[in-house]
């Protein structure tokens, strides 16, 4: 039986947020009390980056801050995942983002090059 938890890395490592999101809740849903909010910022991290690619500002928003707030108590690494690299690359998207609302165009991708998905996602052996 696959390990939800690696497989919902994999995915993330792959741009694959949907799934991602799919396997990080089977985690979160089996976890521990003490690892819940672990996993379940990973699921905001999958769904941050869904909503950025459907051009969802808002919910890219909001779910970067989620995923900030329950990501924190595990820095600097939990389970393999550099969570203070994570938290650091999620807090400049969530600043490029801001800078980007203030334009009059209104909204624009998180992902124009500049900024990518977070590379933080890497286990330990």
């Amino acid at each position: 039986m696959a390990d939800p938890f690696k497989t919902g890395l994999e995915h993330l490592r792959a741009g694959r947020w949907f799934e991602a999101h799919e396997e990080l809740e089977l985690a979160w849903r089996a976890a521990a009390p003490e690892e819940r909010d672990f996993y379940q910022g990973l699921v905001h991290v999958a769904v941050a980056w869904y909503q950025d690619a459907r051009g969802n500002r808002v919910g890219t928003e909001r779910q970067l801050e989620k995923a900030l707030r329950r990501l924190a108590p595990y820095e600097p690494v939990h389970r393999g995942v550099e969570v203070a690299v994570l938290r650091a690359q999620l807090a400049g998207l969530r600043e490029t983002l801001a800078l980007r609302g203030c334009q009059p165009d209104g909204i624009e991708r998180a992902v124009d090059g500049d900024v990518q998905p977070p590379v933080a996602m890497e286990e330990e052996e």
